[in-house]
């Protein structure tokens, strides 16, 4: 493990394994950079691959408020620590937030995205209008188990009797470890999961190329989220993974980005 420091002075903890053109692997909603090691194993036979705990999380520091730009800054420090430019991987609301730092101009080259998770339709309830607000309130309550069980039902859609049998798992203590991290990732979705469709000019500025990833076994909502951002201009294309779910497996992950991180790297 290694540190830099963001643009506030928040420590960020990262790992980097590998050599080659750089990729950053950017985490959704409790992912610290343990969860993505699978891959960046598998990634780090052809690139510099670094994974981090995003602010908040791990070992990375945070600071008394939250502006999604303070994540973009995050971005910007390890970028910078790459050689001022790289290709970045972006999880679920990760890959919301890579889209939007590409957006506000952070140096990345090639942009991956697998299940950015908007909800464009009436496929499944849309968050409620206070979803950031109360998960604050919950948080600033020290109630971290209640903030995880609100975000299973609220965000991911999960029933509550079967978030009540998740409270007794092992899993569930990690998840309350980066509870207070969950109303930044309400955040960084914004109005994104409010059921309608995506604003067609909110990133206009990104024109690398943009792969977004998505299974065609998980929630329907997810794949048409993903087709919807894909159809959003020309630069942007989209891969359906058979079979997957937002738990995606890494073997099958991990050739799609290098292929096409690696024609980056040849351009």
């Amino acid at each position: 493990m290694d540190k830099v420091f963001s643009a506030d002075g928040t420590v960020i903890a990262y790992e980097q394994q590998g050599s080659g053109p750089a990729v950053v692997l950017v985490g959704g909603a409790f992912m610290t950079r343990g969860d993505s090691a699978e891959l960046a194993g598998r990634l780090a036979e052809r690139f510099t691959v670094i994974t981090y705990d995003r602010r908040g999380r791990g070992d990375s520091g945070d600071a008394p408020t939250y502006d999604v730009q303070r994540e973009v800054e995050d971005l910007d420090a390890l970028i910078g620590h790459a050689g001022g430019k790289a290709m970045v991987f972006g999880m679920s609301s990760g890959a919301v937030l890579a889209l939007e730092a590409t957006a506000r101009g952070s140096a990345v080259t090639r942009l991956a995205l697998y299940e950015p998770p908007f909800i464009t339709d009436a496929s499944r309830p849309p968050l409620p209008t206070n979803y950031v607000a109360h998960l604050k309130e919950l948080v600033a309550q020290g109630a971290y188990g209640d903030a995880v069980a609100y975000f299973m039902t609220a965000a991911v859609g999960l029933p509550p009797e079967a978030v009540a049998g998740m409270r007794q798992a092992r899993f569930w203590a990690a998840m309350e470890a980066t509870a207070r991290t969950l109303p930044y990732d309400g955040q960084v979705m914004g109005d994104t999961m409010s059921g309608r469709p995506l604003p067609a000019d909110r990133w206009q500025s990104v024109t690398i190329p943009v792969l977004v990833g998505s299974g065609d076994a998980g929630a329907p909502h997810m794949l048409t989220g993903a087709r919807e951002l894909a159809s959003l201009a020309d630069n942007f294309s989209l891969h359906t993974f058979p079979g997957q779910e937002h738990d995606i497996d890494p073997k099958l992950l991990a050739p799609v980005l290098t292929d096409f991180f690696t024609t980056g790297a040849q351009a």
